[in-house]
């Protein structure tokens, strides 16, 4: 159906060339409307004595415009292709010509300067001042027909939207699924899903500095959809996924004046992380990502130069049969600059500090009870808080309240929008505050699960850096360490800050051991022969 067939006009028939429309691919691929549009033009063409030449079909509406239609847009090139020779045009319906009055005379004209005739089986289209009269009316009632459909389709659209459900193009990370309940929602789409999110937590924890430093992340996933074939991914897609409420669990449609409200669909990212990512884009710049943070030198950034306090840099320097890799300061004023350190003495000396860390065997029961009775603890005033945020919960309630009520008595356009903002402003900070309540009591559980991790890093802090990914690793540094290391050049690390647990464990392991005398030595007593 989609290639024109190679006959044109005989001696004895008319050439004829048919034109087939459907509005959407889904109709085309899972109707028949496209086939049997055709069959039905043939069965005319056939029954006139005409022979058929070519066949045009289309599967998208144009939005009234026949000239983003391709098939449209192809037929006219055929005729324009062949000016000495006339043709009829055959459509099924009216309504295939155009649905829109403006754009059906124009196409008429189009057909009319290439000498072509127009027939449709529905229709017997007439050049008298009646007839195009008539054939006005019944292209005004088409395109009242498109109008109301669309007003109808945006209607149940907009209906959706303010029950909680998303009802455009889902975003990266997420597909459309039937559910029972909701019918189509929004569900994760992996690998995708665990990849924007892991790009959006990482953006809010300063893990990524920049946009820029985003798209080099999506880039290299390769399950990550990208914006060319050459691998590459837009920084304006990036921002959108930065900005786009919906992986925090909201909807909204300011075009349609629906406020964020909550959804239906899993969150990829809290609000919380939603809003500071917000405050972040707010204050930032596109500054340009740093490539030289990588897999390859993990310490960059955490270990300072000793002389002048600041981060070291690294490098791979190129010898003569292969690179070697180094730490180095580029303070311009310091008396270290340029003076380049081997990576295995940064990194064997940070290996050497965090296997220091691990306590002895016998401290685990201890310390599993100390986190056990500062959980009891800190899950009481956990508690207190949520109370606490539930009143400011409900004064904000009020104030909304409030504001409606003004809206109502007020007549003034901008004193209403600015009542509007204000509400909208109210119904952020109550999302806020009710996310927050919601995570200050942890669930059931989650006791367990909290200190089997945490004993799992104290006991062991190098295991899982040496088994950790660049993020990883960094974070373990943070979570061992107050502050960055310092290496001196020639003196190498100095005494580390670690933070309050290994400090602890370090305090009660050093009082045992003062407390307890050596075992398989007596004591000395002044019976005993010297």
């Amino acid at each position: 159906m989609n290639a024109l067939d190679q006959g044109v006009k005989s001696e004895c028939g008319t050439a004829a060339v048919i034109y087939c429309r459907v509005s959407s691919t889904k109709q085309k691929v899972e109707g028949s409307g496209l086939e049997s549009q055709e069959h039905r033009c043939r069965q005319y063409a056939l029954a006139q004595g005409y022979e058929v030449a070519a066949v045009f079909p289309d599967d998208a509406s144009g939005g009234g415009d026949f000239m983003k239609r391709p098939g449209m847009v192809a037929l006219l090139s055929f005729l324009d292709a062949q000016p000495d020779k006339e043709f009829v045009v055959i459509f099924d319906d009216l309504k295939r010509f155009a649905r829109d009055t403006e754009f059906h005379i124009k196409l008429r004209r189009e057909f009319q300067t290439r000498g072509a005739r127009i027939e449709c089986l529905n229709f017997k289209l007439d050049d008298t001042p009646e007839g195009k009269f008539v054939e006005t009316i019944f292209a005004a009632q088409g395109e009242l027909e498109r109008e109301q459909n669309r007003r109808q389709v945006i209607q149940k659209m907009k209906a959706r939207v303010e029950k909680g459900y998303y009802v455009f193009c889902p975003p990266v990370g997420y597909r459309f699924a039937k559910d029972r309940v909701h019918g189509k929602l929004l569900v994760r789409d992996e690998p995708v899903a665990s990849i924007v999110a892991e790009a959006l937590e990482g953006f809010a924890a300063g893990r990524f500095a920049s946009q820029s430093e985003v798209v080099r992340f999506f880039e290299s996933k390769p399950d990550f959809p990208k914006s060319s074939s050459d691998g590459s991914v837009r920084i304006t897609k990036a921002k959108e996924i930065l900005e786009r409420p919906t992986y925090a669990g909201y909807v909204e449609a300011p075009s349609w004046g629906i406020g964020l409200r909550k959804g239906h669909h899993e969150p990829l990212i809290s609000f919380e992380t939603h809003e500071r990512i917000q405050d972040l884009l707010r204050g930032a710049t596109h500054a340009p990502a740093r490539k030289d943070i990588n897999e390859d030198f993990p310490l960059r950034g955490f270990v300072l130069c000793d002389d002048c306090g600041e981060p070291m840099t690294s490098c791979w320097s190129k010898g003569r049969n292969k690179h070697y890799p180094y730490y180095l300061c580029d303070t311009p004023t310091c008396a270290s600059k340029r003076k380049s350190i081997p990576r295995a003495d940064i990194e064997g000396g940070a290996e050497a500090l965090l296997r220091s860390l691990q306590p002895a065997k016998q401290l685990y029961e201890l310390v599993r009870a100390m986190f056990i009775d500062a959980w009891n603890m800190r899950l009481s005033e956990a508690q207190q808080e949520q109370t606490t945020i539930k009143v400011q919960i409900k004064d904000v309630e009020d104030q909304i309240e409030s504001l409606m009520d003004r809206i109502v008595d007020a007549s003034s356009p901008s004193v209403i929008q600015a009542y509007e903002t204000r509400i909208e402003k109210l119904e952020r900070q109550k999302i806020r505050l009710s996310e927050q309540a919601q995570k200050k009591v942890p669930p059931k559980g989650h006791l367990e699960e909290f200190i089997e991790h945490a004993l799992e890093f104290l006991a062991n802090p190098w295991k899982l850096y040496e088994k950790g990914g660049l993020a990883f690793k960094r974070t373990v540094l943070k979570l061992a360490f107050v502050e960055p290391l310092r290496y001196s050049r020639e003196e190498g690390y100095r005494t580390a800050k670690t933070t309050f647990p290994f400090k602890v464990l370090a305090a009660i392991s050093t009082l045992k051991s003062e407390m307890v005398e050596p075992r398989g030595v007596e004591p000395l007593t002044s019976t005993m022969p010297l």
